[in-house]
């Protein structure tokens, strides 16, 4: 895997030498992560004319979840708790002969920002923006087979609560035990605080869960995901306790069963994220429910569990095969309940299949 990093931290450094900067600090955990292999918190790592180097306030400590530092990466222990690797790696730049450094402005404090040029007044700082986000889009198979393991992994925990007596149960034990199942299964942990929503609760996006209680006729809507090596997956279902659903539990289910579908056919390379977006909305929109649609159908998933592209209305672009993907429309009809249904999938060309679902879980209206 060091080739691989070593790459990446390639592709960046030509593009930062593209606009007239030799040198390059990265900060953000996610894209820290990227380019090192892993990293304590807190780390940053400095690309510059003296080498690559993970400037860290404290010795990697072998935790899987912090993942593993690339060999190749120089390392450099900040003496003591109270230096900042931002402004040390500001002070390295300099000594190391670098005129200009690109940042990630957007990750950065102001104060940090100010604390750079206070030790570093000669060294220009130019912003590096999204340059590591977008690197980040296309998955190497590396990647999608860490994303597979993940979706494995919440499938089960998944389908084991499902075998289990629900009716009774709080919102918040349901999710504190999906998260606890997970782990067991190998996860590293939640890819994000796991949701369980209930009757009146149900069909609400990253609903938070509370002390209501599981009652038969509820429509029950989980969405969890597993976080395996840092890489995030999600899933989302919906499903009807205890007894066979009511009419308006089967049509409401249905439309947006059909719109989920809409979503995942539409993922092909070279499809603009907003015709993504539009084909699953415009089932719902048509049928009434527009008005209270979450601002996108899908985002795409990795190191963050919320990372470009964004799948909406609005978005600017086109899909690349091996970008992995949610397709997660919902409907939510106050005081009554509704349905969500959230995949994770990677895009694939029609030669290879077609987009691959990662999150198997039937979609069936299950009674459970």
């Amino acid at each position: 895997m060091s080739e691989v990093y070593a790459v990446r931290r390639g592709l960046l450094r030509d593009r930062c030498a593209a606009v007239g900067s030799a040198a390059a600090l990265v900060s953000r955990p996610a894209n820290v992560r990227y380019l090192a292999g892993g990293a304590p918190p807190g780390s940053v790592l400095l690309l510059g004319p003296g080498g690559d180097v993970l400037l860290t306030p404290r010795a990697p400590s072998g935790d899987p979840a912090d993942g593993r530092t690339d060999e190749q990466l120089r390392l450099s222990l900040l003496p003591g708790s109270d230096g900042d690797p931002v402004v040390a790696a500001a002070d390295l730049a300099t000594s190391s002969g670098a005129e200009s450094l690109a940042v990630e402005e957007h990750h950065l404090t102001v104060s940090r920002h100010r604390a750079m040029g206070s030790v570093a007044p000669r060294l220009r700082l130019a912003d590096l923006g999204a340059t590591v986000e977008q690197l980040r889009v296309v998955k190497d198979e590396e990647e999608i087979a860490c994303l597979r393991i993940a979706a494995e992994i919440t499938d089960q925990a998944l389908g084991e609560l499902l075998e289990s007596i629900l009716v009774g149960r709080t919102e918040r034990h349901l999710a504190l035990e999906l998260e606890r199942r997970l782990v067991d299964h190998g996860a590293d942990g939640p890819a994000f605080a796991t949701s369980v929503a209930t009757g009146p609760n149900s069909g609400q996006g990253r609903h938070r869960p509370s002390d209501r209680r599981v009652e038969e006729g509820d429509f029950l809507s989980v969405c969890l995901g597993a976080n395996y090596r840092g890489y995030r997956c999600e899933i989302g279902r919906t499903f009807v306790i205890g007894t066979t659903p009511a009419d308006w539990q089967i049509e409401l289910y249905d439309l947006v069963f059909a719109a989920q579908r809409a979503g995942r056919e539409a993922l092909v390379p070279g499809a603009a994220y907003r015709d993504v977006d539009r084909a699953a909305r415009y089932l719902l929109d048509s049928a009434g429910h527009g008005g209270g649609l979450a601002p996108w159908t899908g985002h795409g998933v990795g190191l963050e569990i919320d990372e470009d592209p964004q799948l909406a209305p609005a978005a600017m672009g086109k899909l690349d095969a091996c970008v992995p993907v949610t397709v997660e429309p919902g409907v939510h009809l106050p005081g009554r309940g509704g349905v969500r249904i959230d995949d994770t999938l990677v895009v694939r060309p029609e030669a290879d299949g077609g987009p691959e679902l990662l999150t198997i879980t039937t979609k069936e209206l299950l009674a459970l």
